[in-house]
């Protein structure tokens, strides 16, 4: 028997950038509109990206901060919910029950070349659930229906919030790297949330993974999980001789998943000739890659950068979950640690992704 839906709800709140969570009851629930489906939010993973919009560092494709949010603010875009409402005018294949994913992307125009080309993460009319709309720090949301995020029956819910953008972020770096079979490739902050699944995906891509981070419970962690070799950053006095000296030469591509200015700064000297660094992570501010264009241009080295997915890649990133081939590293915990986890979030002490518990079923 369907449960009634509730009239409002909680949701963790920011009233201002830079102004601190709170947990606001009496919320409207929204109501689905035309083309609209109502989920019920079980899980939430919690992403870098969410902390810089709260605190107002986010940076914009000008290295500007992204200052025009929609306040008050409810972030959260990695979120798998349930579907209890359906508007009308939905089309086949929405259930009540149904399992769907909540995206940073919210609309797309579907018209524009990036969308006509299938790459909508590009689309020059798009919302997202990180700026524009509420997005998955709440119990109920409201999504468009033709951009509907449909998860198969038999997925964790608990695990694919994380992959539905760290997940399909670390896969499109993978796929942008252009490795081979037996190629090297270096994943730089390898125990964070991106890093992690980089190692996974490029190991089911064949690749040979080293590991850059520190720590021994990483080490162990990320060698279960594929890595060839874990290069200690803190141990290591010099991070481009011990890569050159383990791949006789340097990698074939570099992926860069800390959020960490510092990291980018020697990721390029990692490369061999043809080498590809491949970019995901998003420092604050706006720092810049600080390699000499000689060594671009001698080397023809390639750069790239990869902004989640589409959603063909990410519904591929989902499968890889589905099947086992990819697990994220979750730790799950209550709605309310919001604020606590930021706090960790701040000190870079988070192993893999936390995902908090929004609702019980």
């Amino acid at each position: 028997m369907a449960q009634p839906i509730p009239a409002t709800q909680t949701v963790a709140l920011v009233r201002e950038l830079g102004g601190p969570v709170e947990f606001v009851a009496g919320y409207p629930v929204p109501v689905p509109g035309n083309n609209e489906v109502l989920a019920k939010v079980l899980y939430t993973g919690v992403c870098q990206s969410d902390l810089h919009t709260k605190s107002g560092t986010a940076a914009s494709a000008q290295g500007t901060p992204i200052l025009n949010v929609k306040l008050p603010h409810v972030g959260g875009h990695e979120g798998v919910g349930r579907i209890v409402g359906i508007g009308p005018n939905c089309g086949e294949g929405v259930k009540l029950g149904g399992l769907v994913g909540i995206r940073f992307l919210s609309r797309v125009c579907r018209r524009c070349e990036f969308c006509l080309a299938g790459i909508e993460q590009y689309c020059t009319k798009s919302t997202n659930h990180l700026h524009h709309e509420d997005g998955s720090f709440q119990e109920y949301i409201a999504l468009d229906a033709d951009n509907l995020t449909i998860l198969p029956d038999d997925v964790d819910p608990k695990l694919i919030g994380p992959v539905l953008c760290a997940g399909v972020t670390a896969y499109k770096a993978v796929l942008n790297a252009n490795i081979k079979i037996g190629d090297w490739i270096v994943v730089v902050g390898a125990g964070g949330g991106l890093g992690h699944l980089a190692v996974q995906y490029a190991r089911a891509n064949g690749a040979s993974v080293i590991a850059v981070d520190t720590g021994n419970d990483k080490r162990e962690y990320l060698q279960s999980v594929g890595a060839k070799e874990f290069v200690d950053f803190a141990l290591v006095p010099d991070i481009i001789e011990e890569v050159r000296r383990i791949t006789n030469g340097g990698a074939q591509a570099v992926i860069v998943a800390a959020g960490n200015a510092k990291a980018f700064a020697y990721a390029a000297e990692l490369l061999r000739v043809g080498g590809t660094l491949s970019c995901i992570g998003i420092p604050p501010g706006r720092p810049f890659i600080e390699t000499p264009i000689s060594t671009i241009v001698i080397k023809g080295l390639r750069i790239t950068g990869n902004l989640i997915g589409s959603l063909k890649e990410c519904m591929e990133a989902v499968e890889l979950t589905r099947r086992g081939v990819v697990t994220p590293r979750v730790q799950v915990r209550p709605f309310r640690e919001l604020p606590q986890v930021y706090e960790q979030l701040e000190k870079g002490d988070v192993p893999g992704r936390i995902v908090l518990q929004i609702a019980e079923n």
